[in-house]
């Protein structure tokens, strides 16, 4: 087994998309979206997201049309939203499948069933959310997904936000 300084599977500068790389350099902030329809649960790590102030409000990210938090989400069309802090990066990883996960990332820790979906315990800052339409336009690789908001759960503890940055997780 050899041990890599980079990572195995990045490809090399000259063949990186340019875009991707401009986008790569602005802060994220890092969320979890899940899902739970017919006891199955899925949820996927969401840096490419924003909230929109308003009544009601509204939460919108980027979401792979093949990913399994989409199959879920488009059948259960509800969702929570959570925003990760610092001692959240292993969850971070486990749900953006970029880490291993014995028995899956729900399996990690544990979670409160709640009338959007599953809440991880130990996040205290999330959002019920319903899903606004079952057919979504495509943007690049991905769905524009819009989830209306429905219920705010928020952090009474300062735990510093997860931020995503060129490929590496930081806090603010």
């Amino acid at each position: 087994m050899t041990i890599h300084g980079d990572h195995p599977f990045l490809p090399p500068e000259s063949e990186r998309s340019p875009v991707r790389r401009l986008r790569g350099r602005l802060p994220s902030p890092v969320g979890l979206w899940t899902t739970s329809y017919g006891g199955k649960r899925a949820g996927l790590t969401v840096s490419s997201m924003l909230i929109a102030d308003g009544e009601p409000g509204f939460v919108i990210g980027l979401i792979d049309p093949d990913s399994d938090l989409w199959e879920t989400l488009h059948k259960a069309r509800t969702a929570v939203v959570s925003l990760l802090g610092g001692p959240h990066q292993q969850l971070a990883d486990a749900f953006g499948y970029v880490a291993p996960a014995p028995g899956g990332p729900f399996r990690m820790i544990d979670w409160t069933d709640t009338d959007w979906g599953p809440a991880p315990a130990g996040v205290s800052t999330w959002a019920g959310c319903t899903l606004v339409t079952p057919d979504p336009p495509e943007i690049g690789w991905a769905l524009q997904v819009q989830l209306e908001i429905a219920h705010v759960e928020l952090a009474t503890d300062d735990v510093p936000p997860l931020i995503h940055r060129r490929g590496r997780y930081t806090t603010l």
